[in-house]
């Protein structure tokens, strides 16, 4: 008997280690729904995953070849997203630096981006999120885009 309670004890110490998770892990986790929810199409999905406040932007070059920041609010960006194909939109990112103080947590994610199956550019994204009602959400997403200098 001592033997059957000494095992149900480990199991559940076990189980809880096992579901024991990061101030870093939980903010890939919010970071990594965003990506499941672009690759699933999934517009709602991907507006869960910010902040009411939450600001998009992209540093991109414009015809002379000088950087530009253009903005984008994440509901319409989430329409967009929601209105294509499953998989047509695979952004395949590589976490490099997680950071996080209380309820502010930054994340730099170099990634690949495919459309429809073909590599289409590469890029860093810079995340900020902030932590609400014991959830990580997204406040802030600056990304660059390029065609150049990207590893496939």
């Amino acid at each position: 008997m001592h033997k059957l309670l000494l095992l149900v004890f480990l199991f559940a110490i076990s189980v809880q280690i096992g579901h024991a998770q990061s101030a870093e892990d939980s903010v890939k986790v919010t970071i990594g729904n965003l990506f499941s929810a672009m690759r699933n199409a999934d517009g709602k999905a991907v507006m869960s995953c910010f902040a009411d406040s939450a600001i998009m932007q992209t540093i991109a070059r414009n015809k002379e070849g000088e950087a530009v920041i253009r903005n984008e609010r994440p509901a319409d960006f989430a329409t967009v997203v929601g209105s294509m194909p499953k998989m047509a939109a695979d952004e395949r990112i590589s976490f490099e630096v997680v950071k996080v103080d209380g309820a502010l947590a930054i994340a730099w994610t170099p990634y690949l981006f495919y459309f429809n199956g073909k590599f289409s550019h590469c890029g860093v994204n810079s995340f900020q999120l902030v932590r609400q009602n014991g959830s990580w959400k997204i406040q802030y997403l600056i990304d660059t885009r390029r065609k150049q200098g990207c590893t496939e």
